[in-house]
């Protein structure tokens, strides 16, 4: 019987160990080996396909080339970066030598107007893609919490959202071109006009996604919650504020990604229609360039905006986990 009791207690103070180890390797599995699999079957499928394909330009670039040619942009954007230093560098010496002959003297400060980089392309991406996804936030949210307290307002709604709800960028795009160069004229303008066109582009797209989630989130409120609210007789803004957003938080904010999702899809057609100076144009300019490396430039730069993609995706769930009042449900 003792030798029992002592096996028995031994396997019992052993358990919550090899339960740990499972779950270390469970984790391992999960966040390590899996996605790191995934990545090396695809980066081998996609050697063997690259090899096999061959284009006007050459053959098209596997991993490799792609690899060597985001080098090169890292490389281009140093020695740009370089060149704009020394014309600053020139510029100051040369204002300072004039100031000191004569300190009445006019001075000019310019800008330099070398080639945009291809980091460059990816900040005016990432602000045009913010200018839109914000303006069009700023627009569903509202229209969606209305939409969802009111039936009234949802039927007047309704049908103007399922019909431009489905439009495609392209036929936007030249719509929202002639209305900013009719209505957006200044000697000295806050914002390019390709600027506008693009960010509001990306705007008009992105507008719907949040616009029915945040109306589904709202009309889907707890009925109990809605009828206590009433009980207790909170006023609209503070039933709005403590019921309806913290209950509709987990909709909404599936439609801000959707439409962050789309606005950044929408931005790079929109850029190269537009001309914005950003990775649609890089890509088109980089198509029009036709050289022997320029599939694989097109080809890091498509890499580039899906891990930017993927980085908003992200961002956008931190923010969800962060304003959410349950902590502890799943967030995918």
């Amino acid at each position: 019987m003792s030798v029992t009791t002592a096996d028995s207690s031994s396997a019992g103070t052993a358990s919550p160990v090899a339960s740990s180890k499972s779950r270390i390797g469970d984790f391992v599995a999960a966040k390590l080996f899996f996605p790191t699999f995934g990545i090396l079957l695809f980066l081998a499928f996609w050697q063997i396909v690259a090899a096999n394909i061959v284009t006007s330009l050459g053959a098209f670039p596997g991993p490799a080339e792609v690899w060597t040619q985001s080098k090169n942009l890292v490389v281009e954007h140093q020695e740009q970066r370089a060149k704009a230093e020394a014309f600053y560098e020139r510029q100051e010496k040369r204002n300072a030598a004039r100031l000191e002959k004569d300190p009445d003297a006019p001075v000019k400060i310019r800008s330099y107007t070398g080639k945009p980089t291809f980091f460059d392309q990816i900040f005016t991406s990432l602000y045009t893609v913010a200018f839109g996804f914000v303006i069009a936030t700023a627009i569903a949210v509202p229209l969606g919490i209305l939409c969802g307290l009111s039936e009234s307002a949802y039927q007047a709604i309704n049908l103007i959202i399922q019909v431009f709800k489905p439009v495609s960028p392209l036929a936007w795009l030249p719509l929202v071109t002639m209305v900013v160069s009719a209505m957006y004229v200044s000697d000295s303008p806050m914002f390019e006009k390709s600027f506008l066109n693009s960010g509001l582009t990306v705007a008009l797209c992105c507008l719907w996604p949040t616009l029915i989630n945040t109306t589904v989130g709202v009309a889907g409120v707890d009925r109990d919650l809605v009828n206590v609210s009433r009980v207790i007789k909170l006023g609209s803004i503070t039933h709005v504020r403590k019921v309806v957003l913290p209950s509709s938080v987990p909709l909404i904010f599936t439609g801000l990604r959707l439409s962050l999702a789309t606005g950044w899809m929408v931005l790079i057609a929109a850029e190269m229609l537009a001309q914005n100076p950003g990775l649609g144009k890089f890509i088109w300019d980089e198509f029009q360039n036709g050289s022997s490396n320029s599939l694989g430039r097109i080809m890091a730069a498509v890499i580039t905006i899906g891990l930017l993609g993927f980085a908003l995706d992200q961002l956008m769930l931190r923010l969800q986990r962060w304003l959410s009042w349950d902590k502890q449900a799943v967030v995918r």
